[in-house]
């Protein structure tokens, strides 16, 4: 409903819609599971693609998602105990339901995850760099957040360089 509200009844209400259930879906299943299943993200991805396209065509949705999926990617390869593989299929779902708006995703969703992470090393000390968290929800989360006022903390954000 907050996508019709926040966009009309558009094609880019339904790409949202479509990316904001995957991503209830999504953050349910890391939770209980810790797995980010294919099933759910790659035909969203798909799916919100296709509407992107349709309601705006743009090499913009593809190349952000790549960016996204190849940003984490390297983060995965970097440190595989610490970042499963489906985090980087959901940051290629990101990348094209949000396009240019991807990295505030991101950024709020690392942003948000270190808390728990600092919770962690003061009740734990340094056993909890052993320790795991769905990192999902936190990229959830962001891309929520950037997906109603992305746009809006973007501008400020530029606005405070300028």
């Amino acid at each position: 409903m907050a996508c019709v509200l926040a966009y009309g009844v558009t094609l880019e209400a339904a790409a949202a819609a479509v990316f904001a259930v995957a991503l209830v879906v999504v953050t349910a299943t890391d939770i209980e599971r810790r797995v980010v299943p294919n099933r759910v993200v790659l035909p969203a991805a798909g799916a919100v693609l296709v509407l992107r396209l349709l309601d705006h065509p743009s090499v913009e949705w593809p190349l952000a998602g790549l960016a996204a999926a190849g940003f984490l990617l390297v983060a995965a390869l970097a440190y595989p105990g610490g970042m499963g593989m489906g985090d980087v299929k959901l940051a290629l779902l990101m990348g094209v339901a949000l396009g240019r708006l991807v990295p505030v995703a991101l950024l709020l969703g690392m942003m948000a995850a270190i808390v728990p992470s600092v919770v962690l090393f003061v009740r734990h000390g340094s056993a909890a760099r052993k320790m795991a968290i769905p990192f999902a929800p936190f990229l959830a989360l962001g891309s929520l957040v950037a997906l109603f006022a992305g746009a809006t903390l973007l501008h400020a954000y530029l606005g405070i360089l300028g």
